[in-house]
């Protein structure tokens, strides 16, 4: 079964005056620098039926469901852990039942977060924070436990960044010479399932998927998660601080982490975690290409910038 392209599916969206399709108005807005597939891909799935339907029922079952296993896990702590069979049953739904475009979503976050996290080690080379990159093509490469490293990836480099600062007693600042070598317009992700099963929108899915985190992971491992989303603030600090662009932050909606919100808001906070580090990829793939005002206030500083000699394929 052949999948519409969800760009050409809003881009070539009738228009009436009388009765203006907020979702394509929502596209052809490009007030926030954001990846246009990644864009339509979200906007068609915001609008499906079962985000529309479902959800709402979904979401009820979710969080109590949450609730019932967090006092389960403090009578039988760690009992029902796996990390490993967690992932395998998160492999299976994305591939059954969630839709093209939310496991295309899901898929391109790592790559996503792997580059902004690549982004700011290649701009501090003096600190030598290392990084381990995410580049999941397919499905199958869920399975090897990739979301539970996406987060220990995010709270290992603010950690080990922070130690380098303090160690050599320096402050982050701009580089004298900025790297871009490392963004990518586009990701080398296979097609997606779409078979009539895969209809779960990106919060449903979510949603369902929340209750077996906090099954599979152990209690350390769930909080972790649940709160690594609020490090988005941090991240687009320091990528304002490279860029000399304070504005960039106004991009985030995930924020304070020194107060931790309930793990049951997760679900939606998750959305607005890839959101935010989509807007965030999306400048730096302007500022890449010299398209957006901020880079040339940092031109004008006196920073140079470094830019790629191509960009990977699609």
């Amino acid at each position: 079964m052949n999948s519409v392209d969800p760009v050409e599916l809003l881009s070539n969206a009738p228009h009436d005056p009388r009765d203006p399709d907020p979702w394509v108005a929502m596209f052809l807005d490009s007030s926030l620098p954001m990846n246009p597939r990644a864009k339509a891909s979200l906007l068609v799935d915001q609008r499906s039926r079962s985000r529309q339907f479902l959800l709402p029922l979904i979401r009820i079952f979710s969080r109590l469901s949450v609730i019932l296993l967090q006092v389960l896990k403090t009578v039988v702590p760690n009992r029902f852990t796996s990390s490993k069979l967690l992932h395998r049953l998160l492999s299976w739904g994305m591939r059954t039942w969630v839709s093209p475009e939310a496991n295309y979503l899901i898929l391109r976050h790592f790559h996503v977060g792997s580059e902004l996290l690549g982004f700011i080690a290649r701009n501090t080379p003096e600190l030598n924070v290392p990084v381990n990159p995410l580049l999941p093509t397919n499905m199958e490469h869920v399975k090897d436990e990739i979301f539970l490293k996406h987060d220990l990836n995010l709270y290992n480099f603010v950690i080990r960044l922070n130690r380098a600062l303090r160690d050599q007693e320096r402050t982050l600042a701009p580089p004298a010479r900025l790297d871009f070598s490392g963004i990518s317009d586009a990701f080398p992700l296979e097609p997606m399932p779409h078979r009539w099963t895969n209809f779960l929108d990106l919060q449903s899915a979510i949603e369902l998927f929340t209750p077996l985190y906090q099954l599979f992971l152990t209690d350390r491992d769930f909080w972790r998660a649940s709160n690594s989303l609020q490090l988005d603030e941090t991240i687009a600090i320091y990528v304002a601080t490279l860029l000399q662009a304070p504005g960039l932050v106004a991009l985030v909606n995930n924020r304070h982490p020194l107060v931790p919100l309930a793990t049951m808001e997760a679900g939606f906070r998750l959305v607005l975690h890839g959101l935010s580090a989509e807007n965030l990829h999306g400048f730096l793939v302007e500022c890449k290409h010299g398209r957006m005002p901020q880079l040339a206030r940092v031109v004008s500083a006196g920073l140079q910038v470094t830019k790629p000699s191509g960009s990977q394929a699609a």
